[in-house]
């Protein structure tokens, strides 16, 4: 029977990093019973990378995919980007035996205009064609704000079929915050996905005071943002069938997210997610 890979997203592990040490988050990961990352936000310094790499060579844990944006996020911002630092992004990814790249959003000064947006996406899909001749798949992962409609048709599928190297990762709970069934969008995506995000959604407690009900602006305010970032099972997203879908598709990574865990340490939350998903049938995809 075919399966995926269950992993973790370590962008909700990047203070762990900051307190741990990259070796040590990894095997804590291991412990629980993970043996897949994708690295996200996490300073890829010579000493990162030699310690995630250290720790994916002694628990198993492959580096399934490593981030980088394609170009600046905001004028003069410094980071390692694709255009400027080619060689030593990929020069990481081969270290670290891993076939993806993923750009996590578009730029934040291209946000809202459709023209840049399409033309950002055909200098992603040139640099897609580069990495491919390095053996490395570019992926570019999806949040709601690429469901806006042009002319009746969501700026997503416009950025799919104006490419056909780049490949998409999909988030389910951006998917389902942007109003559409992630089941069925992901069946529309099939050969182009193989990174899906497993990132639950659902509607947080709304606390009322005294002072809100005296400022109708503060309790819609509170009314209108119950949304949360969940522990995959502790949501409202139909994860095996999600899962399945993805299958169908051609998703090979399925990988655990959580932007968001109000105050909840991130391995105690991705050990319930872990659970959850182990209880669903899942427990020979980790």
């Amino acid at each position: 029977m075919k399966k995926g890979k269950i992993g973790v997203q370590m962008m909700m592990l990047k203070k762990k990093v900051e307190e741990l040490g990259a070796y040590e988050t990894l095997k804590q990961l291991h412990d629980l019973g993970f043996h897949s990352v994708e690295v996200s936000q996490i300073p890829m310094t010579a000493e990162n990378v030699s310690e995630i790499k250290r720790a994916s060579d002694d628990f198993n844990i492959a580096i399934t995919a490593t981030s980088a944006p394609l170009e600046p996020m905001t004028p003069g911002s410094e980071q390692e980007t694709l255009r400027d630092n080619y060689e030593k992004i990929v020069a990481d990814c081969k270290a670290l035996n891993c076939n993806y790249i993923r750009i996590g959003m578009l730029p934040f000064t291209i946000m809202g205009d459709k023209d840049k947006i399409i033309a950002f996406i055909d200098r992603a899909e040139e640099m897609a064609k580069r990495l491919k001749d390095e053996g490395i798949s570019l992926y570019y992962h999806t949040h709601h704000i690429e469901f806006q409609r042009y002319d009746g048709k969501f700026l997503l599928d416009m950025m799919k079929e104006n490419t056909s190297v780049l490949g998409f990762e999909l988030d389910v709970h951006w998917i389902h915050r942007a109003g559409v069934d992630p089941v069925s969008f992901i069946k529309e995506y099939k050969n182009r996905v193989s990174l899906i995000h497993l990132k639950d959604y659902r509607i947080g407690d709304l606390d009322i005071t005294d002072e809100d009900l005296k400022d109708m602006s503060n309790f819609f305010s509170k009314f209108t943002n119950l949304i949360e970032f969940a522990e995959v099972g502790e949501g409202n997203l139909n994860m095996p069938a999600i899962m399945e879908a993805g299958l169908e598709a051609g998703a090979e990574h399925f990988l655990i997210e959580q932007d968001d865990t109000y105050g909840r340490d991130p391995f105690d939350c991705l050990r319930d997610s872990a659970e959850n998903l182990r209880k669903m049938g899942y427990a020979d995809w980790f």
